[in-house]
């Protein structure tokens, strides 16, 4: 009787925790974007006041998880290429013409071209923490629910 106690919270826990896995894909694209809007903000900012050079400004900020493996293979190898499963194809084209435009030509092409992209980055991240909030927790719901459909089967 213990035993299929036990064994029966541990399905229903194990079945939510892979619910809560499966969506990962969705938290780190919100955190990718996120990262990116204040990467886009700080840079509008240093193009439009100090200007310092580009390393100096990359030193200047800490960036964590995927954006930051983007920042680091973009600007250290020149190679754009993301290669992230969260983001679409076109959506990983942009981000490579993105990086790619970092610190090519003067400051108030750069400032054009980093504003125009501004909104559709806020687009972006405001689409991201919306499908990270509703399919987050739809893939734990999920998670439980076919825990406790296992559970039946074993009762």
């Amino acid at each position: 009787m213990w035993l299929k106690i036990i064994i029966c919270i541990a399905v229903i826990v194990f079945s939510t925790l892979l619910g809560y896995l499966l969506s990962g894909k969705y938290r780190a694209r919100r955190k990718f974007y996120d990262q990116f809007c204040l990467f886009n903000e700080r840079y509008l900012n240093e193009l439009s006041y100090m200007r310092k050079p580009l390393p100096d400004f990359l030193k200047q900020h800490e960036y964590t998880g995927d954006f930051a493996k983007t920042v680091k293979q973009c600007i250290e190898n020149r190679d754009c290429t993301v290669k992230f499963s969260f983001l679409t194809n076109e959506e990983k084209s942009a981000c490579g013409n993105y990086f790619s435009m970092l610190g090519k030509g003067d400051a108030l092409s750069q400032k054009s071209f980093f504003g125009a992209q501004s909104g559709l980055l806020e687009e972006k991240r405001a689409e991201g923490e919306k499908q990270a909030k509703s399919r987050q927790s739809l893939y734990i719901k999920l998670g439980l629910l076919a825990g406790l459909a296992i559970v039946i089967l074993i009762i």
